[in-house]
């Protein structure tokens, strides 16, 4: 690659203040109370920027696992049978205590997460927000959900468990239709990123819910797999296609939702507009450090315009900066945990190794912390490893096409078919390669673009269901009897 001319980055530092208060240590959210686990156990929730320790979060173990199950079992018929605008306003209560939280969220997403605080503020606390009062509108209106069911009935007990990459979002991808539904709920944060749900039972108790409504449960794996074991009668999931796989093997007849990995392809054919499209790349790979189940980690380029879209993206690059995730001028933070981190080294260098040649920023990393530079694999062919594995991370792999049958067989080569963008300035052109796409949700000249009354999910091994709008309303309630 050419050489991209050096941009300046000297801004003054802009950090959020902490002001945040945090315990030493955290129980279990159950039956309207936090408590002690009965396994004894504790981990301790780290940030990764620096390595420094948070707090102390409670491990759970099978007993406590089946407590919180059966506070939710005793609580739903009571749940259930309020008046549907009762419940409808208590979601709206969380909506409004959450979204007058939100600064005191961001800051904890930053913290323990990594996530920059700008994105955490700007975008995850405000969808998670919406999430819930566009569920607290339907929660009165469920008998025009689903067409010719008059009486729509809640499911039960709702197991969940959500990924370390959006903690508020997916809480409120999970609680919100859960209640609005009449449905009782048992969630399991990450490991990695409890503090945001332990924060949000303050929430709870603050919107007076009766007690077992909701109740989370933090701890490793195997926390989870004793919540898939348990006797909820739905599990929603959210993560690796690997651990869903195990939870639609060991789901039997009960209703589940799987929202699972991807490896997006977004599209640029020559006659689109170059210029928006470096930005949009740089968003739809980069934003949240690449931990995005829908990133558009391959681009597909049309050969013509190559080379140049290679120059303006390096150029690009060259005005990213990454640090400290609390700083509102950053634009890439730390890698979420050492774990991640290995994942990404180790695909990124399968790929240098089989051919690909890479390109990234010039800005020194910090030495303490998960750190990795964006990166841009170039020469990649289908058959590699970064163009068909999920790497989970801020890296790009690159591929030419000639026609658009061959970028839309390209873009179907993959086990998943989650997103996809399409970048020309013909709409005919656009609609024609979009219905031939095996994925869940493709946006036309833009990429990551959401909201809470459309559905959101994938095809093949990117999951099962959806979530969000009525279709992901609907896997909340028992299906009609045929």
């Amino acid at each position: 690659m050419s050489q991209s001319p050096k941009f300046s980055s000297q801004l003054s530092p802009a950090p959020e203040g902490l002001r945040v208060d945090l315990l030493d240590r955290y129980g279990l959210f159950i039956n309207g109370r936090f408590v002690e686990p009965a396994s004894g156990e504790w981990f301790e929730t780290i940030s990764p920027k620096d390595q420094q320790p948070l707090a102390l979060i409670a491990q759970a173990g099978i007993k406590d696992v089946n407590k919180a199950v059966q506070a939710a079992r005793l609580a739903q018929p009571k749940w259930a049978a309020l008046p549907s605008s009762e419940r409808a306003k208590y979601i709206f209560r969380l909506a409004r205590l959450l979204q007058e939280r939100m600064r005191e969220f961001a800051v904890i997403e930053a913290l323990e997460g990594g996530k920059i605080i700008r994105e955490a503020r700007d975008f995850d606390l405000p969808q998670a927000v919406q999430h819930f009062f566009y569920h607290a509108g339907w929660a009165d209106k469920l008998q025009y959900a689903i067409p010719g069911v008059a009486n729509p009935q809640p499911l039960g007990v709702v197991g969940a468990i959500i990924p370390w990459n959006f903690p508020t979002l997916m809480l409120a991808w999970k609680i919100a239709p859960a209640l609005a539904t009449g449905n009782t709920i048992v969630l399991k944060p990450a490991e990695t990123t409890s503090l945001a749900a332990l924060m949000f039972c303050e929430i709870v108790q603050a919107a007076g819910l009766p007690k077992g409504v909701i109740n989370i449960i933090t701890g490793d794996g195997q926390t989870g797999a004793a919540l898939v074991n348990s006797k909820v009668d739905k599990l929603s999931f959210t993560g690796s296609t690997s651990v869903g796989k195990m939870i639609a093997a060991q789901a039997g007849d009960r209703k589940i939702t799987l929202e699972l990995g991807g490896k997006s392809a977004n599209i640029v054919f020559a006659d689109a507009a170059l210029n928006q499209v470096v930005d949009n790349i740089v968003d739809s790979i980069f934003a949240n450090r690449g931990h995005t189940c829908c990133a558009g980690s391959r681009l597909l380029v049309q050969e013509p315009v190559h080379d140049r879209l290679m120059r303006l993206l390096e150029r690009r690059m060259q005005t990213l900066r990454i640090g400290d995730p609390l700083d509102k001028n950053t634009d890439l933070g730390p890698i979420n945990s050492l774990q991640q981190l290995k994942v990404i080294q180790d695909l990124t260098a399968s790929g240098i190794k089989e051919g690909a040649e890479a390109f990234t920023t010039r800005t020194s990393l910090p030495r303490k912390g998960f750190w990795f530079a964006p990166t841009v694999l170039i020469n990649v062919t289908p058959d590699m490893r970064v163009a068909q594995e999920e790497i989970f991370g801020p890296v790009l792999s690159v591929i030419t096409f000639r026609t658009p049958e061959e970028a839309i067989q390209l873009a179907n080569n993959t086990p998943y078919g989650l997103a996809a963008g399409v970048w020309t300035n013909k709409g005919s052109k656009a609609l024609k390669v979009a219905s031939q796409l095996k994925a869940g949700v493709i946006w036309q000249n833009t990429y990551n673009r959401f909201d809470p009354t459309a559905a959101f999910g994938g095809f093949k091994e990117s999951g099962w269901g959806r979530e969000g709008g009525l279709a992901g309303l609907r896997a909340y309630l028992k299906e009609p009897k045929q």
